[in-house]
């Protein structure tokens, strides 16, 4: 209303919409400008993954050291050239058992011992795998969850062998090769279950494809009860390359599958033989099944469409080995 400034307790504020109002002259536009993308987890400093990334890099070039100085990886790992640490202690005795080649044993300060710890520090003492004593958020730096149960085991990674190599040892023992490569299998139980059978019914080797394939990890080598030790796995870059190089040498490539053109009781297992396992779920790629000589099905009698990758492979071999000592 027309005469409100000259009342009496009214103030014009400065700075209003009815004055001149005040800039910064650009002082501060270097403040509204974007700071470009967020980096990587990886490249924050002060981030969970960056921790982790270095500790594994720090555990890739020294082995034996304490978690979070010399680092350690957890059960799930994506680098394959990096040490691996198992978590629990039923976890740990189990490795221990099979035979897994530790390098370092870690128990927390101030652990409640029982049977499992007592075997545990009992098993590395005797395999001379160094046996050391941490501060118990060493461990919880290593375990999402801090289920570790005071005790860690840290297994290095494993060191495959070349696919020519597994041609190699049949050749040496003077026997027709019986050779087993997977296809698709991302489970580490089942590459574990088969290296297992394949040590069990005399077979050479056992190859897995370089990348979407389940490693020789610790969960693996526990499942093969230490046949991991004993038998060669070799890591091909291309699956199909390697088959059909084999092809070169004499092998027959036979893949398993529910619709094949061959039932086990009609095949003939005598020869030098690979016989290429695919997931449960997937089956066999499509250029690994155009390169296998013939396709061999399990006859079943009750309504179960297929077997586990495993299962299905210890019962051709199991025939193999039949038809071989006969």
């Amino acid at each position: 209303m027309a005469g409100n400034s000259s009342r009496r307790g009214a103030v014009r504020k400065t700075g209003t919409k009815k004055g001149q109002v005040a800039g910064s002259g650009g002082n501060r536009r270097r403040g509204l400008e974007g700071r470009g993308a967020t980096p990587p987890a990886e490249e924050r400093t002060k981030h969970a993954a960056s921790r982790r990334a270095k500790m594994a890099d720090k555990s890739a070039q020294k082995h034996g050291g304490r978690p979070g100085t010399t680092g350690g990886r957890v059960a799930s790992r994506k680098n394959d050239d990096a040490p691996e640490v198992v978590l629990g202690r039923n976890p740990v005795v189990e490795c221990l058992r099979a035979g897994v080649p530790a390098t370092a044993l870690w128990v927390a300060v101030g652990t409640d011992s029982d049977e499992r710890l007592k075997e545990s520090v009992q098993r590395a003492a005797d395999a001379g795998i160094s046996i050391l004593e941490v501060p118990r958020n060493d461990l919880d730096r290593l375990s999402a969850n801090g289920l570790h149960q005071g005790v860690a085991l840290q297994v290095p990674p494993y060191r495959y062998a070349h696919p020519d190599d597994l041609i190699g040892a049949a050749r040496a023992h003077q026997e027709p090769a019986l050779l087993v490569a997977l296809d698709n299998i991302t489970d580490p139980r089942n590459l574990g279950a088969v290296v297992r059978s394949v040590a069990a019914f005399g077979g050479h080797g056992v190859v897995i494809p370089q990348r979407r394939s389940a490693s020789v990890s610790a969960v693996a080598w526990r499942t093969s009860a230490g046949a991991a030790a004993r038998l060669q796995v070799a890591r091909a870059t291309n699956l199909t390359r390697t088959l059909k190089d084999w092809q070169t040498k004499g092998v027959m490539i036979v893949g398993l599958d529910a619709d094949g053109d061959t039932t086990l009781d009609d095949f003939d297992g005598s020869g030098p033989i690979a016989v290429v396992v695919g997931s449960e779920g997937k089956g066999l790629s499509r250029l690994v099944r155009e390169t296998c000589d013939s396709i061999l099905s399990i006859p079943m009698a009750g309504p179960v469409e297929s077997l586990n990758a495993s299962v299905a492979a210890g019962v051709v071999l199991a025939d193999i080995a039949r038809q071989r000592r006969a």
